[in-house]
């Protein structure tokens, strides 16, 4: 089973755990609105666009809107299930970031949390993902921000200017950070202002 198939399951199961009115990381939405959105992403084609484009994002909230209506079990067994037979040979690829962040975002949707200790493969598989897209999730700062894991391993995600900032710590609480979650687990060198210049980034994907 692949990491991003483990990272469903382990998804939904917390999902169940938390209940459809538990918060999430993603703004305002519960676990309910953050299931009902996987969906859609999944299994509505006409309707996904809306999650980039602007134009089509009015016909999304109408799909999702309905799909949130369901039942809470039927939710969950339709995330559970994952995407159509003609998107599962690219499921790792299209789903491996997918979980994992919105795991930790129903995880993480209260106080109380603590980080998983994750196997050194599943690190290496998100460090991959963090190479990658690390220099779009930072391209907006005005300083040069570096990204550092405990074993040595360090990659420069934007370079700009002479002040710098460095977040260090594995490479799943770096993605989070990557992909605009401040509830993470960092080490963070560099002026104050700058570090909370980081922390504020439109740091979207």
């Amino acid at each position: 089973m692949s990491m991003a198939q483990r990272e469903r399951q382990a998804l939904v199961r917390t999902m169940a755990e938390k209940g459809p009115d538990a918060p999430t990381l993603c703004g305002e939405w519960t676990v309910r609105d953050l299931a009902a959105h996987l969906i859609v992403r999944e299994r509505r084609p006409d309707a996904a666009p809306g999650i980039m484009l602007k134009p089509f994002a009015p016909y999304l909230e109408r799909v999702q809107e309905k799909v949130v209506q369901r039942p809470f079990p039927q939710l969950l067994d339709e995330v559970r299930t994952g995407p159509p037979f003609y998107l599962r040979p690219v499921d790792s690829l299209m789903n491996l970031t997918e979980m994992f962040v919105h795991h930790e975002d129903v995880r993480r949707g209260a106080p109380g949390w603590e980080p998983r200790l994750l196997s050194a493969a599943d690190e290496d598989a998100l460090w991959k993902v963090l190479t990658r897209l690390g220099r779009m999730a930072y391209r907006k700062a005005t300083l040069t921000v570096a990204l550092a894991t405990p074993d040595g391993r360090r990659v420069v995600a934007h370079q700009a200017g002479d002040r710098s900032v460095v977040l260090a710590g594995p490479p799943s609480e770096l993605l989070l950070h990557a992909f605009g979650r401040n509830e993470v687990r960092l080490e963070v060198t560099g002026a104050p202002d700058d570090v909370a210049a980081v922390h504020a980034l439109d740091r979207s994907v």
